[in-house]
């Protein structure tokens, strides 16, 4: 799953920044930080239970309902690949709508001039396949479509409205290299008025993401991790920006909008809730689903009671929910952006006997130019498919039997 996993990385160099002192590797779930009130005590995650922090009680998606009932934003963060977080997602829409809730829905993966394909979704215009072609889902993201295929289907059911709330790539590389002064006034109105650069409490969460042997992150000058870090934060900033001014304008005086978001925007309430608190003067609250089991099925123990307003106890996993190649491909770092530069050992391309400096040609009858074209086709299978593979190796066509396999458990 490396092409998958690519993205986060550098995404993830958002969360270091130049003269961190906090230490590589703590346990990302039990940090004192955040919320005063609850950064001093761990609590209890149990599985199918949702846990309310501030009080420490056990109660049921209808009880949650109730408990947000005077909340105008809530932030469900999000394991981009772990469909048992998708799950906690629909369950927590699908509570809120049967509580007569006016649902609008907040998404990360789209930027905010993507909205036409979203309303033509929800407007019952367009295919499933037409909305995945036309909305250029596996051009801003490159996650398979079929994690969030049933909340997405739920939203058309039931008319529940859907905004993308990300920032256009263009403005927020603009953002990272020349702050956010050099952003032109259409992409200026999607940021908030005020945005914090300066909690030491965020930098810290920052820099935990990383392995003390990561060497991407570890080469890089004081001024790029600054950059990221930038980048970061103008993500965190316009996702909860541009979805409260969603619900201002679209929705009722009751209407709540559920922004669904990777929990590293979440955890903590330092990121995207953080950054809106400060412009916004609604209620907002965090909701983060939280694996029982890591690695290898050793129990997660103690999580920070900071980390999150409500906590969703989900079974573990390991590996990817839904089928991935596990290549990296070198994209825009030369002249052959199908070239394989990486392959997971245990994915199924390693298995079907893929190797470095491999030129993908065609998976089964899709031709494959780029990772979009790669992610697009590899989104139509299911664990257990097979498919021919038409690669390049020295030069030499060649057809490799493909067959989708999740990693052997270790």
């Amino acid at each position: 799953m490396a092409h998958e996993v690519l993205r986060p990385l550098v995404v993830a160099a958002c969360w270091l920044v130049a003269g961190m002192s906090a230490a590589a590797g703590e346990n990302l779930l039990d940090l004192p930080i955040g919320d005063a009130s609850r950064a001093d005590r761990q609590i209890a995650v149990t599985l199918d239970g949702v846990t309310d922090t501030r009080t420490g009680e056990l109660i049921t998606p209808a009880e949650l309902a109730r408990r947000l009932a005077s909340t105008r934003v809530l932030f469900i963060g999000e394991e981009h690949t772990t469909p048992e977080f998708h799950d906690v997602q629909l369950a927590t829409l699908r509570a809120l709508h049967d509580a007569g809730r006016e649902v609008l829905i907040g998404l990360e993966m789209y930027p905010y001039d993507q909205q036409a394909p979203l309303d033509q979704w929800i407007d019952g215009k367009l295919t499933e396949s037409g909305f995945v072609d036309l909305s250029g889902w596996y051009v801003y993201w490159s996650h398979h479509w079929g994690y969030y295929r049933d909340i997405f289907n739920y939203a058309r059911e039931q008319g529940l409205r859907m905004y993308g709330v990300n920032m256009p790539r263009a403005a927020v590389g603009i953002a990272r290299e020349k702050g956010f002064e050099a952003l032109d006034p259409e992409a200026r109105r999607h940021l908030p008025p005020k945005i914090d650069l300066t909690n030491a409490e965020h930098r810290r969460l920052f820099r935990a993401y990383f392995s003390d042997d990561d060497a991407l992150h570890s080469q890089m000058t004081d001024a790029q991790l600054d950059s990221l870090y930038r980048a970061q934060v103008t993500w965190d900033a316009t996702m909860g920006w541009n979805a409260a001014q969603a619900l201002e304008k679209h929705g009722g005086k009751d209407a709540i909008i559920v922004i669904l978001i990777g929990s590293g925007h979440v955890a903590y309430n330092l990121g995207g809730v953080r950054q809106l608190a400060a412009n916004y003067d609604g209620e907002i609250r965090s909701l983060i689903p939280v694996a029982v089991r890591g690695a290898n099925a050793a129990p997660v123990g103690s999580v920070r009671a900071s980390y999150a307003d409500f906590l969703w106890g989900v079974p573990g996993r390991d590996g990817p929910g839904l089928p991935v190649l596990g290549v990296s491909l070198a994209g825009r770092l030369g002249k052959e952006p199908t070239k394989v530069i990486q392959v997971d050992a245990d994915g199924s391309a390693a298995q079907a006997g893929i190797k470095v400096g491999d030129v993908l040609v065609r998976l089964g009858d899709t031709p494959i130019a780029s990772t979009t074209d790669l992610q697009r086709a590899t989104g139509d299978y299911a664990w257990g498919d097979g498919v021919g593979l038409a690669i390049r190796r020295d030069g030499e066509p060649l057809t490799l039997d493909l067959v989708f396999r999740r990693p052997t458990p270790k």
